[in-house]
């Protein structure tokens, strides 16, 4: 396999667009090669088989999903308060629903999974050690909420997201914007919770 980190990454965010535009069925080497724009049979070259592509669009678009530094630290310096909170909420929704294609990605693999053991168990794995690592930076802050209010909203947002992506008439931007201020306020009753994570899963 070829070692070109910076090709490697190129053809592994093709897959991904692929994965979002034709589905699973349609994630062929030959159909990356053509989204990244490279020869024919240069995926080949890169990953062993069509699962390791899955496997590593998977952890890709988990890297891609994470928040910056930036973010991390403006949210770590915020008041921790509940508005705070629904601020953040807000803000994740948008970080997750601008990166469309990586969701939707996400969701063509999830179905994938159900027919692939290994990529379920690959997804299995990333999706807990996400969900624990959320519920261990709440368990650090100061923002209200416990640790059932963060798994509880984890399950809540990544509906709306799924929503906003593949029906997005189904709600106004005005009406999400209020489904997150009220999941927020109905979920988060007691102190110390806070979610930053990269992505409802």
């Amino acid at each position: 396999m070829r070692k070109n980190t910076e090709r490697r990454t190129a053809l592994v965010d093709a897959a991904i667009e692929v994965l979002a535009g034709e589905g699973a069925r349609g994630l062929t080497f030959r159909a990356v090669d053509a989204k990244a724009g490279v020869p024919t049979g240069t995926a080949s070259n890169y990953f062993a088989n069509r699962d390791d592509l899955l496997y590593q669009a998977g952890e890709r678009v988990y890297e891609r999903l994470q928040p910056d530094d930036a973010t991390i630290a403006r949210q770590l310096s915020a008041e921790p308060d509940r508005e705070t909170y629904t601020q953040l909420m807000r803000e994740l929704v948008s970080r997750i629903s601008a990166f469309r294609s990586g969701y939707l990605a996400l969701l063509e693999l999830r179905l994938e999974a159900t027919r692939r053991p290994r990529l379920r168990e690959v997804l299995t794995e990333r999706v807990r050690a996400d969900v624990a690592a959320n519920v261990a930076y709440h368990e650090s802050s100061g923002l209200p909420g416990d640790a059932m209010a963060v798994r509880l909203l984890f399950l809540a947002l990544n509906w709306l997201i799924v929503e906003q992506l593949t029906l997005p008439d189904v709600f106004s931007e005005a009406e999400r914007d209020e489904l997150v201020t009220a999941a927020v306020e109905r979920l988060v009753a007691q102190p110390s919770a806070s979610w930053i994570g990269p992505t409802a899963k």
